[in-house]
């Protein structure tokens, strides 16, 4: 396979989609209440603020497995 200039420049753009999308869905999670949950940990200060999201986490990685272990099911 032919890894050209032409080549890279396709793979970056589909890199920039991916990232946008995926930025995208940030914020609209975000606006729905997602990393607002109650088993995230968020501990500031006067200038300073540390945010854990350790259920959104959970909730997402949960999503992604599901999503994964569907699509490898279907592949077969």
């Amino acid at each position: 396979m032919d890894f050209g200039p032409q080549q890279i420049g396709k793979w970056l753009i589909l890199a920039g989609i991916i990232v946008a999308v995926m930025g995208a869905l940030m914020v609209l999670l975000g606006r729905a209440g997602l990393f607002r949950l109650p088993g995230d940990l968020q501990f500031s200060g006067r200038n300073w603020r540390i945010y854990f999201p350790i259920a959104s986490c959970i909730i997402i990685s949960v999503i992604l497995t599901l999503i994964l272990w569907a699509i490898s099911y279907f592949r077969r």
